[in-house]
């Protein structure tokens, strides 16, 4: 069984940084990607970043130029290194773990940007 657990998140100016870490229990190689999710609230939950297993990476709109994600595979973690943050970037943001072996979100890390 494969487990997730972020960490990372806190309350932040807007403009300031933070970056998220997610644990995974078992390895991620054998993983087809590693994703980082969003959910504000009364919204619905978002894609914000993809990276697959050969590292190629993909952003939402809203956070490209911001954000970079990245693994390593020796530590089995993905981190979400976001800079610029806006009141907006405000929510809860899950890791998320896919392949053959199944389909695996962590317990999610609340980040809100506020002055």
């Amino acid at each position: 069984q494969v487990q997730l657990v972020e960490s990372g998140g806190g309350l932040v100016q807007p403009g300031g940084s933070l970056r998220l870490s997610c644990a995974v229990s078992g390895s991620i190689f054998s993983m087809n990607a590693m994703d980082w999710y969003r959910q504000a609230p009364g919204k619905q939950r978002e894609s914000v970043a993809r990276i697959w297993s050969g590292g190629r990476t993909n952003y939402a709109d809203s956070v490209k130029g911001r954000f970079t994600i990245s693994k390593d595979n020796v530590k089995n973690t993905v981190y979400l290194q976001m800079n610029g943050l806006k009141p907006e970037d405000t929510a809860v943001y899950y890791c998320r773990s896919w392949g053959p072996s199944g389909d695996y979100w962590g317990q999610g890390t609340q980040v809100t940007v506020s002055s």
